[in-house]
């Protein structure tokens, strides 16, 4: 069975990187719908700061990480391994020593679809680990071929090609395609700069659904009690 292997995509200019991991990543839930990573991939080793990058993309076959072996040579500094495991979440792909040659290639992170192992190993090497949680049994070179590297691939349901930007927090992972985010990154921005104003008001004693606007919402979408 083949395994296709298509070459790593290019890394995010770094004006862009720089104003994406400036963000508040939860501001983004404001403005999107579409690319949040199923809540049950968790962050199992927490990043220093936000993690943002392009994905490599790995899918995996069965109970084989033969691709995964590959891949972990591949990938170049900045980007985000993303691996869909076609559903298996018994067998642990990542452990200490893909993790190992993840951080010595300058990975930005990891996502997995599915389960993790060595997990104190995986929390001293730092490479941020996002996971649906962590398992004793694990992959093997059965090299048995299928899966592929930097192929479209499924994560948490979302799809996710090879060059979609990352990114990812203690709170979960979003993927989207580039465009997609520069399209609502000057909102996101503004809103985080007029958060502070807002919780100020709040803690002056400002009511919330006042200052948002619920209140007047709720005025004009409801009728007074008794009304037909």
């Amino acid at each position: 069975m083949e395994l296709v292997v298509r070459d790593a995509p290019a890394a995010l200019p770094r004006a862009e990187q720089a104003a994406l991991a400036a963000l508040s990543l939860p501001t983004l839930g404001h403005f999107l719908e579409d690319g949040f990573v199923d809540p049950g991939i968790r962050c199992l080793v927490p990043p220093p700061a936000n993690v943002v990058g392009v994905a490599l993309t790995v899918r995996t076959t069965a109970s084989d990480s033969t691709a995964l072996h590959h891949a972990a040579g591949m990938i170049l500094p900045g980007q985000v391994m993303v691996i869909d495991t076609g559903g298996d979440r018994r067998h642990a792909p990542l452990g200490e020593v893909v993790a190992t040659q993840l951080r010595v290639r300058g990975a930005a992170g990891v996502v997995v679809d599915g389960a993790v192992t060595d997990i104190e190993q995986l929390r001293r090497i730092g490479v941020p680990v996002y996971a649906r949680g962590t398992s004793l049994l694990t992959t093997k070179l059965h090299g048995t071929g299928g899966g592929g590297i930097g192929v479209g691939v499924a994560c948490g349901g979302v799809s996710v090609v090879a060059g979609d930007i990352v990114l990812a927090d203690a709170n979960g992972v979003l993927v989207s395609d580039r465009e997609r985010l520069r399209s609502v990154l000057r909102e996101a921005a503004d809103d985080d700069a007029a958060e502070p104003e807002l919780l100020r008001a709040i803690e002056a004693g400002g009511l919330l659904g006042e200052l948002s606007g619920a209140t007047a919402l709720v005025r004009r979408l409801s009728r007074p009690a008794g009304a037909e």
